[in-house]
This record gives structure tokens, C-alpha cells and sequence, in this order.
């Protein structure tokens, strides 16, 4: 071992490599190639500056012949700054890229209060969920049903309301605030197919069983296939917003995707999930949700403020016709959500069972049909979980993020082991 003491003492250990001398270069073939590379780059650089200039001077010449009548429809009308009175929900000729002034106070809040809320489905240590799910005698079969489900279905729907708001609802609404809050709703709903996705993989469940539920399991793909029926249409580049029919069409797609979708196809999975966390199983799954609810309640307060403000400024929409459809989705939304609770809870579970869940059902749909000036189609019925309106309540009092991990695993990252 060296120490110190020899750090200067030539080890004897170690062979001597004798390096032979290089032989001297041919100076003449060395001068002769250095000539040719530096007539070879100042050729390309020659080159290079002249299809500079070239393109230089195209970029020029088509700016000198731009047409400004290209697009001058869409700018008709933004030449003047914009007054709060010129802004609409729909078929507006305002200017979209002049925020202010705001118009719906409403939406810019919501925009404020979403970027407050925002959360990332890492920072929920999802350790105990894996021992839990990993003991065979940690969850029974039922409980270990609703898990699967309820991640099977919200897996992708999520992703159908952000399909839809990112590829129709957006480009047909011609208020910016609006729009502002539509952009952050669309990268909320991508966090929640995250934190399932991060729920799936923690878990270790077989994802392609999962994602693909929406197409295999019945209960799951009709609720898909009744949400998607309502996003072709609009979907459609050439759709436009501008008559009776049309905006008709837009306003339903509003009603399926706030009423029915996030207000009512959700709300079985979440009481569901919710309530195992208030059992102290499934913790991690469970805030995830909670998060998600938050964000959804939002989500759906918005929604039905849009779907109220554009019925105010085009009440010719709103026809005894439009009253009957938007009271049959709902309807039949409900019934769905229905099939999904006896599908999900074939017995009793976490002191629920289906029966119980079907009235809560039809107390929501009654909230859904007055929020929108709809009457109420099933009476005498009750709240059975009262403690979900708690929950709900608490969004604005409770520290979501008194739970929040400063050093986390990914979910690829946690072993079974």
C-alpha cells in the first residue's frame, strides 16, 4: 500500500513501456491536404452564404406580397378595443386574444381558485395502499371489485371530457375568461388520468385489463359509449356554432359532459372509493379521489354556470323541446349510474349497497335538473351519505395538502418486496 512517505519513489512493480520515436510526416503531402481542406470549406461557406441570401430575400418577398384579406373575417370586428357588452358565450365577434375586460367575474375566479388548488398525484405516498392490496386477506373480493372498477372507468373518462373540451367545447365558447378556465380545467383532467394511471401502477394491476375496461365490462362502456355520442358532432373541424340547431348541439354536449358525466357518472365510484378511505383502507387511493372530487365539484359548478349563461343570452335554445332532451339525458345518465351501482355492489359493502346508492343517485340528478332550471323528477328521495356533502363543504375550510410527502416513490419505483 502507498503511503505519503513514498509517493515520490518509483515503484519497481511496474513495467517499463519504451515508446519508439514517431517518424517524421511527409511535410509536402501535409501542406498539399491542409490546401485542399481549406479550399473544400471555403467553397461550402461560399455556398452557405449565398443560400442564406437566397432565403433571406424569399422571406422578403413573401412578405412584401402578403395578402391581408386572408383571415380578415375573423378579424372583422378586433380592430376596436373591446367593451365588456361586446362579449358573449357563443357566436361572439369579439376579439378572443383581449381577456380584459372580464365580463363573467365567475370564470376568472374559478381560473384563480383552480391554479390555487393545484396538486400532482406523486405527492401522495401510496405505500400502505400496496401492503394492503398486496395481503391476500387485506381487502375482500367486493372491495377488491370497486377498486378495479371504479380505476378501470375513470381511467379513460377523464380523458373523454378532455378529448371533448380540448376538441370541441373550447374552439365553439367565444368568451376568453371562459376559456382561460376550459385550459386549465383540460390539464386538471390530465392530472386525474395521471393519478389513476399512478393508482393502476402503485398497485401493480394488470394494466391492460384496466384501460381497456370501457370497452369490455357493459357497465362501463355504456357510460363511455352515451358520453361519446355527444362529442362526434362537435368534434368535427367543420362544425360550426351560428344556428338554432347547432348551438343546440353544443348545449347538450355541455349538459352530458357537466351534468351528466362529472355530476352524475362519477359520483358512485367517488362515494364508493371515499368511503373505503374513511375505513382507513385504501388511504392513499382515497386522497387521490378526494383531490379529484374537489377539482371535479369545480368542474361541474362552472359548467353549469356556462350552460345558465348561454341559455340567458339566447333563450331561443331553450325550447320546450331542448327542456324534454336535456331532462331525458339526465334521466337518463342516472339510470346508467344505476346499472354501474349494482354492478359494482352486487352486496352490501362499506355499510352502502345498491339500493342505497340508487337514491343517492336520484338525489343528485334532482340537484342536476334545478341547477339548470329543470324540475325535479323523483320525489321524496333523500341524502343517504351525508358525510359526502361534508366533504365537499370542507373543500374551502380543510388543508388538502396536510398529507403531502416531500420525499415520495413513483409508482414504477415501488416494489412488492
Amino acid at each position: 500500500m502507498l503511503s505519503w512517505d513514498e509517493f515520490d519513489q518509483e515503484d519497481s512493480t511496474t513495467p517499463v513501456v519504451e515508446v519508439s520515436e514517431k517518424k517524421p510526416v511527409n511535410a509536402e503531402i501535409a501542406t498539399s491536404v491542409s490546401a485542399q481542406l481549406a479550399n473544400i470549406q471555403s467553397t461550402v461557406a461560399a455556398a452557405d452564404e449565398r443560400l442564406n441570401a437566397t432565403a433571406l430575400q424569399q422571406a422578403i418577398d413573401e412578405l412584401e406580397n402578403l395578402d391581408i384579406t386572408v383571415g380578415e373575417e375573423e378579424l372583422e370586428g378586433a380592430a376596436m378595443r373591446v367593451k365588456v357588452d361586446d362579449k358573449r358565450m357563443i357566436n361572439c365577434r369579439a376579439d378572443l386574444n383581449q381577456l380584459v375586460p372580464f365580463k363573467y367575474d365567475w370564470a376568472w375566479q374559478k381560473y384563480l381558485d383552480g391554479c390555487a388548488n393545484h396538486w400532482m398525484p406523486q405527492e401522495i405516498n401510496m405505500n400502505a395502499d400496496i401492503a394492503l392490496w398486496k395481503n391476500p386477506n387485506g381487502l375482500t373480493d367486493d372491495e377488491r371489485l370497486i377498486v378495479q372498477r371504479n380505476l378501470g372507468f375513470f381511467a379513460t373518462a377523464d380523458s373523454l371530457v378532455a378529448n371533448n373540451l380540448v376538441l370541441a367545447v373550447y374552439r365553439l365558447i367565444t368568451n376568453p375568461e371562459c376559456r382561460q378556465y376550459i385550459l386549465r380545467q383540460a390539464f386538471e383532467e390530465a392530472i386525474h388520468t395521471h393519478a389513476y394511471q399512478y393508482c393502476i401502477e402503485s398497485l401493480s394491476m394488470d394494466e391492460g385489463a384496466i384501460f381497456n375496461m370501457y370497452h369490455e365490462v357493459p357497465s362501463v362502456a355504456k357510460k363511455a359509449s352515451w358520453g361519446l355520442k355527444y362529442t362526434q358532432e362537435l368534434s368535427d373541424p367543420k362544425f360550426e356554432t351560428g344556428s338554432i340547431e347547432n348551438d343546440q348541439a353544443l348545449l347538450k354536449n355541455l349538459i352530458a359532459f357537466y351534468c351528466c358525466l362529472e355530476g352524475i357518472f362519477f359520483y358512485c365510484g367517488f362515494t364508493q372509493i371515499l368511503s373505503m378511505g374513511r375505513r382507513n383502507k385504501m388511504t392513499g387511493t382515497s386522497e387521490q379521489f378526494q383531490y379529484i372530487l374537489r377539482d371535479e365539484s369545480m368542474h361541474l359548478n362552472f359548467g353549469i354556470d356556462m350552460i345558465n349563461q348561454i341559455k340567458l343570452e339566447n333563450p331561443q335554445l331553450w325550447t320546450d323541446g331542448m327542456r324534454e332532451q336535456a331532462t331525458q339525458m339526465i334521466l337518463q345518465a342516472t339510470q346508467l349510474e344505476i346499472e354501474y351501482a349494482r354492478d359494482t355492489m352486487p352486496r352490501g359493502v362499506l355499510g352502502m349497497n345498491a339500493a342505497m346508492m340508487e337514491e343517492y343517485l336520484q338525489f343528485i340528478a334532482n340537484r342536476r335538473l334545478v341547477q339548470i332550471g329543470l324540475p325535479e323528477q323523483f320525489k321524496n328521495v333523500q341524502n343517504p351519505f351525508p358525510w359526502m356533502s361534508e366533504i365537499m363543504d370542507l373543500r374551502k375550510e380543510k388543508n388538502f395538502f396536510e398529507t403531502r410527502v416531500i420525499e415520495y416513490q413513483t409508482g414504477g419505483a415501488l416494489t412488492w418486496d
